[in-house]
């Protein structure tokens, strides 16, 4: 059932071609209105990616997509048809390409802004390697914003290797279209007499002294100017577009015209979100990711009515900024997913959106705190690793009072291993002047935000997970924070469970267990993993010689790292620490549930395994 890319592959009937790009969206529409999944821009490169399989073999001219929620045709063309029912399920398949699923996969894309540089690779390979091939780049507007892009394209651009970068404007706007008179200009610069008009001009002005170079010059930009691709063309690379990126023989004309060029080509295609379901045609953030939804209505069929930590964080900082014209706050395109966008509407002048742009938020926002003023930085654990070096060098050095608002911290469920948040802890807790701490409820969480706002004389990080917390709001009764101080929140009589963040909820269901069954186990909030409460510890593994962490973050660097790491500086004797942290692997999707339950992290085998540790 279903098509493969080989009914596509040089394929010259448009309106069979058209009748596949139609299935292929359908299929999309079918499977992910019941798993959820990426929707709108998945939809809206369909004719796109059609188009690079009637032109190019995928498997000699490497496709590499960024990012890759775009790919979903391209896994339907590559033999995964009916395995496309799993999308985004335990042990199905990944929402991102990926060359462990498939070897139509060339690169793994579940951030943004790297295909450009991996593609500059492939080219290199292709040059050593004598090979007469290149490499397909499909990248979306919204990655155009990073820096990594540029630095790719400023190398290609000298280098001149051979590639295609389609790049899938569906949003904000380059250029402005000129309609039929831009589309004639763009084919016409494509073809073999104008490219060799271009290479006329550039081989008479080597030849030519500088006095004579005036007016070639001259006709050489006016050249230029008559296509919108200004920007391309002067980092070297040859512009085509702009293009209708849902105009099937349009998209195939030009990427032959662009393949035979053999240079590096921008081919700069204009393409709806939602294309096929006119419910999410559009530019509507609501439909980039879903979870399952009602095809008739669009409705969502996820019914919730808790509030999660994202609102929370939003709410609480909201009203913060209300009473503190001091407060300011950055998010790195992602402005409802971190709760930024209710401030950036209240306050437009004190709350941005940098786009794809990690580091350079990261780094204005130190400038800001320096000026005086109380940054708060909003940014998925996961994309926070790629503002790295700014958070040493710009915030930790310079010890500016950052306050980063971790959200996704943990296992992130169906986005998978580009996506789960367990990182943070390590790569945070070796930077010197960072304060880490972490909420185990809603409750905690806006004390976290106004301790975070309070605290002024240097960086620090809370983090919080996606969806609910483990523990239910307000189960037990919590204080404001205190810097460095943990909280006891049950004594116990046979060893202690200590969690951290989304862990305490875990630690505590844990011990509610164990007391079914007459064991008395304490639980402990330890709120700082840095800086530790060191009396409060040495007073713990003075009490209890069994001591048990839970924290959503991997074991290397973790929670238990460093408690492991206090007890040995203190030359404490006697205490047993195991951690149920995440073991040295990365984490595949799928429901949150499932995953735990393979990980030996559910509530039952958590039981069992401390009932044999005891």
């Amino acid at each position: 059932m279903g098509f493969g890319y080989e009914e596509v592959r040089g394929n010259e009937n448009f309106s069979e071609l058209a009748n596949i790009a139609q299935a292929l969206r359908e299929r999309i529409l079918d499977v992910v209105s019941r798993n959820g999944g990426h929707l709108s821009s998945a939809l809206g490169a369909v004719d796109l990616i059609v188009g690079m399989h009637q032109v190019f073999d995928h498997l000699s001219n490497p496709f590499i997509f960024d990012v890759g929620h775009q790919a979903y045709a391209h896994k339907l063309l590559t033999g995964r048809w009916e395995e496309f029912e799993s999308l985004r399920s335990f042990g199905g398949l990944s929402g991102f390409p990926n060359p462990k699923e498939s070897s139509s996969d060339f690169f793994i894309a579940g951030h943004s802004s790297t295909a450009i540089s991996a593609g500059v690779g492939v080219a290199k390979a292709f040059s050593l390697q004598k090979q007469d091939t290149l490499p397909v780049v499909l990248i979306g507007d919204g990655a155009m914003s990073s820096g990594l892009v540029y630095e790719a394209l400023n190398e290609l651009g000298e280098r001149k290797y051979p590639m295609i970068i389609i790049l899938n404007d569906n949003e904000m706007s380059i250029s402005k279209p000129i309609g039929a008179i831009s589309r004639y200009l763009s084919q016409a610069i494509a073809s073999p007499f104008c490219q060799g008009v271009k290479g006329g001009i550039k081989k008479i002005l080597k030849k030519m002294p500088d006095s004579a170079t005036y007016m070639a010059r001259k006709f050489e930009e006016s050249f230029k100017l008559i296509t919108p691709g200004i920007l391309f063309e002067e980092l070297g690379l040859n512009y085509i577009g702009p293009i209708d990126g849902h105009n099937l023989e349009e998209i195939i004309s030009t990427l032959k015209k662009a393949k035979e060029m053999k240079a590096p080509v921008l081919i700069h295609a204009q393409t709806t979100k939602g294309k096929g379901y006119k419910i999410a045609e559009g530019q509507f953030e609501k439909w980039h990711g879903v979870s399952p939804f009602d095809l008739q209505s669009g409705e969502s069929l996820k019914k919730s009515s808790s509030i999660s930590p994202t609102q929370i964080f939003g709410e609480t900082l909201k009203e913060l900024a209300s009473t503190d014209e001091s407060v300011v706050g950055i998010t790195a395109a992602m402005p409802s997913g971190t709760g930024m966008n209710a401030l950036m509407e209240a306050y437009p002048q004190r709350f941005w959106d940098v786009a794809i742009a990690e580091a350079h938020g990261v780094t204005s926002c130190s400038a800001l705190a320096q000026k005086g003023f109380k940054p708060f930085v909003a940014i998925y654990s996961t994309f926070l690793q790629r503002a790295y070096d700014s958070i040493v060098h710009d915030v930790g050095i310079m010890s500016s009072p950052v306050r980063f608002a971790i959200d996704r911290a943990g296992i992130v469920g169906e986005d998978g291993e580009t996506h789960q948040g367990l990182l943070d802890i390590a790569y945070l807790r070796s930077i010197p002047n960072m304060i880490l701490f972490a909420p185990r409820d809603l409750v905690t969480l806006r004390k976290a935000v106004k301790f975070a706002y309070s605290h002024c004389d240097s960086p620090s990080a809370f983090r919080y997970p996606r969806g609910e917390f483990v523990m239910n709001e307000g189960e037990v009764e919590a204080r404001d924070f205190e810097l460095g101080k943990l909280e006891v929140l049950r004594e116990g009589e046979r060893g202690v469970l200590i969690g951290y963040g989304n862990g305490v909820g875990r630690a505590y269901r844990v011990a509610e267990e164990l007391q079914k069954e007459g064991i008395e186990v304490g639980v402990v909030d330890l709120r700082f993993i840095k800086p530790l409460d060191r009396e409060g510890l040495k007073k713990l593994f003075k009490q209890y010689s069994k001591v048990f962490v839970f924290s959503d973050s991997y074991r290397l660097g973790g929670v238990g790292s460093a408690l492991l790491e206090f007890i040995a500086q203190e030359g404490i004797g006697g205490v047993e620490l195991k951690t149920f942290e995440i073991q040295d692997e990365f984490i595949p999707h799928g429901k949150t549930a499932l995953i735990e339950e393979s990980l030996g992290l559910s509530i039952p085998k958590l039981v069992q395994s401390i009932k044999e540790a005891l």
